[in-house]
C-alpha cells in the first residue's frame, strides 16, 4: 500500500498528551488545519490521528531576536526546515494492528512461551524496506501505545477512512453518511443501530444549523428504519417546508415531503398548518382531565407557581381526581375557603393556582372534554411504524411546548414500559416494542438540574435503552442540562459553541477532552460539526452533508425502493381518492 508523501516526523509525545510532529521542509504549515486526519506509520502498527494544534518553532533564539525581512526570500528559504520549522500536535485515536501470526516486519521469531516476537534490531533494520499491509488485513484497536521516534506522518487515505467509519451501502450495518472530513471527499458514517441505542444530542449556538443537523439525522433514521420517531416540532421546521437559513429566502423540504408514506403530521393549530399548505395533517387536542399534577409541576416556572401551590394541587387531585382542574376553575372564593378548612389546604395558594391556571383557557388545543383520546391515536401511529411530527404553529410558547411534550411523553413512556416488561417476560419477538426516539428542542428547560429528577425526560435519559425509548435533545445551552444526564448522552453532534461553560458541558464524561475543546472552538459557524460518542468509533470533525436537492433525490429514491407492494398499492389508492375516482 502506498502512503504518499510523508509530511513530517514524530519527535516526542505521550499517550495522554499527544504526539509532537516536526513538519518536513517542503510541507507548508498553512496546509495543516485543526481537525484534519493523519496517520502515523509505526514499526508494527499504523495510528489514526486527529490534528489538534499547529505551532511554529525555531532551532535558535537568535533567529527570533533578529528575524530576516519578509523581502529577503533567499534567507527565509535557507532557514526553512533547519532554523525555522512548523510543528503539529496529533491525538492518536485508533490503531491498525496486524494479526499476531503476521511476521513480515523484520521476521518475527518465536519468543518465550512460544509467542511471536520481533527483535528491536530486526524491526529497525527492516524499516527502510517495509511495505505496510492494507488496512483491510489489519485489526482496528483502541490506542494503547504510541509510535517510536521519527515515525513518518502521512495524510489519511480513503481506505483508512472506510476502515474506521465504514460506508453507507454496507449491507451488514445501518450506516448513514452525516458528512465528510474537512479536507477529503469520503463519507463519514454514523452507525444508526448504535445511535438509537442511547439518548443523543445536537448542540450549537444560535444560527449554526442545529435544525438542519437534526433534520439530517431524522431523515437517516427514517430511511434506514433504525427507529420510529416522535418529533415535537416547536417551530414547524421538521414536518413540512421550512425557511432556509441562507442569506436568500428559500425553503427546504420537510420529512413528510421526503417520506410521504412514513411520516404523519399532527397539529395543535390546524389553522396555521392549513395556511402553510400541509396536506393530510391530523388535528390534536388535549383535555383538562388528562393533565396531572406532574404536568403542571414541570410548567411551574412558566406559570409562576410556587411550591406551596403545587402542594395544594395535590390536595385538589386527591379530592376531585381527574376533574381537579375543571373543579378548581369553577370554584368560588367561598368554596375554596370551605375546602381548605376541611382538607387543611392553604386558601391563598389555591386561589393563586386558580388564577394562574385560567391561562389554560387561552390555549387553542385545550378542551374541557375530547370526543376521543388523541394521545392514543398518536401511539397507534407509532406502533404502526409511522414517524409522528407534532406541529405547534402559533402555540409555540414555552408553556405550551413543555405542557404538551410532557403530557404526551409520559403516557407513551408508560405504554412502552408495559410492553417492554411483557416482552422481557414472554421473550416473544412479536411482543418486542419498536425502538422509539423522541426529539425535543430547548432541552435544558426539561433537563434542568433543579427539576430533572422528577421529569419523564430525565427518567428516559437515565434509563438509556431499557424500555426501547431514547431522546434526541436539541439545544444551544448544553451547560443548562444536568451533568448526570449529559454523561448519559451517547452521541453528541456539536456545531460551533463559544461559551466556555457550554464547551465544558459537551465533554462531560469524555476522556481526553482537552485537545478536543480546541477543535470545537475553531469550527466554522456553518456546516461544520464535531461528532463524538457511541455511534462513531472516534471523535471526528465533518463538513455536514448538504440538505439540498441532491439529498432529496438520494433519500426519495431509497424510500421508493424500500416500499413494499402493499405500501405502493396503498399510495396508489390514496392518489386515486385525491383525484376523485
Amino acid at each position: 500500500m502506498t502512503l504518499g508523501q510523508p509530511l513530517g516526523s514524530v519527535t516526542q509525545g505521550s499517550l495522554t498528551g499527544g504526539l509532537e510532529v516536526r513538519l518536513h521542509p517542503d510541507i507548508l504549515v498553512e496546509d495543516m488545519r485543526v481537525g484534519k486526519f493523519l496517520v502515523v506509520q509505526g514499526v508494527r502498527s499504523r495510528f489514526f490521528c486527529m490534528l489538534t494544534d499547529v505551532a511554529l518553532g525555531t532551532a535558535n533564539q537568535r533567529i527570533i531576536a533578529n528575524p530576516p525581512s519578509w523581502e529577503d526570500t533567499f534567507l527565509r528559504e535557507v532557514l526553512a526546515g533547519s532554523g525555522t520549522y512548523g510543528t503539529i500536535t496529533l491525538a492518536p485515536m485508533l490503531m491498525f494492528t496486524p494479526p499476531l501470526e503476521y511476521g513480515e516486519i523484520g521476521g518475527w521469531g518465536d519468543g518465550e512461551n512460544g509467542t511471536k516476537q520481533a527483535s528491536k534490531s530486526q524491526n529497525l533494520s527492516s524499516l527502510a524496506s517495509f511495505q505496510p499491509q492494507t488496512s483491510t488485513t489489519m485489526e482496528l484497536m483502541p490506542v494503547k501505545t504510541i509510535p517510536s521516534h521519527f515515525s513518518q506522518v502521512y495524510d489519511a487515505s480513503v481506505e483508512d477512512f472506510r476502515r474506521v467509519f465504514g460506508w453507507e451501502d454496507d449491507p451488514q450495518r445501518k450506516n448513514f453518511s452525516i458528512g465528510k472530513p474537512l479536507d477529503m471527499d469520503v463519507p463519514v458514517c454514523l452507525d444508526l443501530n448504535r445511535f438509537v441505542e442511547r439518548s443523543n444530542g445536537v448542540f450549537g449556538k444560535s444560527g449554526t444549523g442545529k435544525s438542519f443537523l437534526t433534520r439530517l439525522l431524522l431523515a437517516g433514521t427514517i430511511r434506514k428504519n433504525a427507529a420510529v420517531n416522535l418529533i415535537f416540532d416547536m417551530h414547524s421546521e421538521y414536518g413540512w417546508e421550512a425557511v432556509s437559513e441562507g442569506k436568500q429566502f428559500s425553503t427546504v423540504k420537510g420529512l413528510k415531503q421526503l417520506f410521504p408514506n412514513k411520516v404523519e403530521v399532527y397539529t395543535l393549530d390546524p389553522e396555521s398548518t392549513k395556511r402553510r399548505g400541509v396536506p393530510h395533517a391530523q388535528e390534536l387536542y388535549l383535555s383538562y382531565d388528562q393533565i396531572e399534577v406532574e404536568d403542571i409541576k414541570l410548567c411551574s416556572r412558566d406559570l409562576g407557581l410556587s411550591d406551596a401551590s403545587i402542594d395544594n394541587a395535590n390536595i385538589l387531585f386527591a379530592e376531585f381526581g381527574k376533574s381537579w382542574i375543571l373543579q378548581l376553575l369553577s370554584m368560588t372564593n367561598e368554596e375554596i375557603k370551605l375546602l381548605c378548612e376541611e382538607k387543611r389546604g392553604h386558601q391563598g395558594s389555591i386561589t393563586a393556582l386558580q388564577r394562574k391556571l385560567f391561562r389554560l383557557e387561552n390555549l387553542k388545543y385545550m378542551r374541557a372534554a375530547c370526543p376521543h383520546n388523541y394521545v392514543n391515536q398518536v401511539l397507534r401511529s407509532l406502533e404502526a411504524g409511522k414517524n409522528v411530527v407534532i406541529e405547534f404553529g402559533s402555540q409555540s410558547d414555552m408553556l405550551s411546548y413543555m405542557l404538551v411534550t410532557n403530557m404526551i411523553t409520559r403516557r407513551i413512556h408508560q405504554h412502552y414500559v408495559s410492553k417492554a416488561e411483557k416482552f422481557l417476560q414472554t421473550k416473544n419477538p412479536n411482543d418486542k416494542p419498536t425502538q422509539l426516539m423522541i426529539t425535543i428542542e430547548e432541552a435544558h428547560r426539561f433537563l434542568d438540574p433543579a427539576i430533572v429528577q422528577s421529569t419523564i425526560f430525565g427518567t428516559i435519559a437515565r434509563e438509556m435503552r431499557k424500555y426501547f425509548v431514547t431522546l434526541l435533545v436539541v439545544d444551544q445551552r448544553p451547560s443548562g442540562i444536568d451533568n448526570e444526564v449529559m454523561s448519559q448522552i451517547g452521541t453528541r453532534v456539536t456545531a460551533l459553541l463559544n461559551d466556555e461553560k457550554d464547551i465544558d458541558a459537551i465533554f462531560t464524561g469524555v476522556a481526553g477532552a482537552g485537545a478536543l475543546k480546541s477543535v470545537l472552538a475553531k469550527l466554522d459557524s456553518k456546516q461544520q460539526a464535531l461528532i463524538l460518542g457511541h455511534a462513531v468509533p472516534m471523535p471526528v470533525v465533518v463538513r455536514t452533508r448538504p440538505y439540498d436537492s441532491v439529498f432529496y433525490q438520494e433519500i426519495g429514491d431509497a424510500a421508493w425502493e424500500e416500499r413494499s407492494d402493499e405500501e405502493v398499492f396503498a399510495a396508489a389508492e390514496l392518489a386515486k381518492a385525491d383525484l376523485g375516482f
